[in-house]
């Protein structure tokens, strides 16, 4: 007899791969090549509830857990990297209402989450470089509530989103972990936004967001002034996330240099990519690697669950660390898997296509905040006991 999370997450292995073949894969070269927001991707993904994969069934989600959040940015990443990032985001922004939110706040922002509605949150800021959690923004009280006048360097979904989480410093703020959430209306007047012209996962639009004298009343204070260091430090969807997103990529990867060198002939000698020992050797350098992905996330993302329904509540120190590994690890990892992709398929993978569009995505992870350099420097610290502190000066 099978129980309702095996049942869950068959449901959800059903449904993905269901969108994945019907509508993100197809889309997703065009949505590169014309830089298309995948507003489409996520209307489908909520129309079969799967962008209130962690919301309460009252809220109108399936109360799933990370571990279907992350199959499903996983299986959506094999083919467009750009939906799996604006997904991780939107489930990011509403699990931290669930966690921090007012009951009229979760009524008001997250039922519509099941008609479309979705969110992103809105963090980094130019002046802290890719510590997203550190700003040197700060709200500005009011008589009736808050005024922002702020740029964020990078929003996720910026000029799509119907609702933003933005994070600055609270009023009268005198340290840098003091900072407070707002949850932002996306028609709000007063935001503007940047264009997106990057290398990769062009269709994500993590342009600059600017909010200029925006008008914010006190209930939408997102937990209460000051509790922004707490959301920092106890999200995952974030970078179990990101983990999930750059492991599905290399997952799309394989698949693509895979089939190729099967199919691929050199009719003058009569052999297959194949038949060669350097191109055997480096596919299953790929197949291993990204085999070792596969393993540590399945085991990340189910201990993720087990921990937080112990009756604890909350992640050991251990394995947020291991999340922040994780996020570093699978990162790097897709970057070798699509240059070893690259010297497998030679001029074909290097023309305009799905691989060269994939190994274009792939460079996004290494600067993604945490960019992995500043990461292992945290993540070093931490492990030889200097300091877990993120919130001081980092060398």
């Amino acid at each position: 007899m099978t129980n309702k999370t095996e049942t869950t997450l068959e449901t959800i292995y059903s449904l993905i791969e269901e969108i994945v073949d019907q509508t993100i894969g197809p889309s997703a070269d065009r949505l590169d090549r014309e830089k298309i927001f995948p507003k489409a991707n996520m209307q489908e993904l909520a129309d079969k509830g799967l962008n209130g994969i962690l919301l309460p069934e009252h809220l109108g989600g399936l109360d799933a857990g990370y571990k279907a959040f992350s199959i499903v940015a996983e299986k959506i990443a094999a083919h467009c990297p750009s939906t799996g990032l604006v997904y991780t985001m939107h489930v990011e922004a509403a699990d931290a209402i669930v966690r921090f939110g007012s009951k009229e706040q979760q009524e008001k922002w997250l039922k519509p989450v099941k008609a479309g509605s979705f969110g992103t949150t809105s963090t980094s800021e130019r002046t802290s470089g890719g510590r997203y959690w550190i700003n040197t923004s700060r709200a500005k009280r009011t008589l009736q509530g808050y005024e922002l006048n702020l740029e964020k360097s990078f929003t996720t979904s910026s000029g799509f989103a119907d609702f933003y989480i933005v994070q600055t410093g609270s009023p009268e703020a005198s340290s840098a972990d003091d900072l407070s959430y707002f949850i932002i209306e996306g028609t709000n007047p007063g935001l503007s936004y940047g264009s997106w012209d990057a290398l990769g996962v062009r269709g994500n639009h993590s342009s600059s967001l600017t909010l200029g004298s925006v008008q914010v009343p006190k209930e939408n204070l997102l937990g209460s002034e000051g509790s922004g260091r707490t959301i920092v430090e106890t999200s995952i969807a974030y970078l179990l996330g990101l983990g999930s997103v750059w492991t599905g990529l290399a997952g799309g990867i394989i698949d693509i240099v895979t089939v190729y060198a099967k199919q691929n002939h050199h009719r003058d000698v009569g052999k297959s990519l194949g038949d060669y020992q350097v191109i055997r050797s480096l596919l299953a350098k790929a197949v291993i690697q990204y085999k070792g992905l596969v393993a540590w996330l399945e085991q990340l993302r189910s201990e993720v669950d087990h921990q937080l329904n112990n009756g604890s509540g909350k992640l050991s120190p251990s394995t947020r660390q291991d999340l922040l590994s994780f996020k570093i690890h699978a990162s790097d990892t897709v970057n070798e898997i699509a240059q070893i992709a690259m010297d497998i398929t030679g001029g074909y993978g290097y023309k305009i296509g799905k691989l060269e569009r994939f190994y274009r995505d792939a460079r996004a992870g290494i600067v993604m905040g945490p960019s992995n350099n500043l990461a292992r420097e945290i993540l070093a610290k931490q492990l030889i006991g200097i300091s877990d502190d993120l919130w001081g000066e980092t060398s």
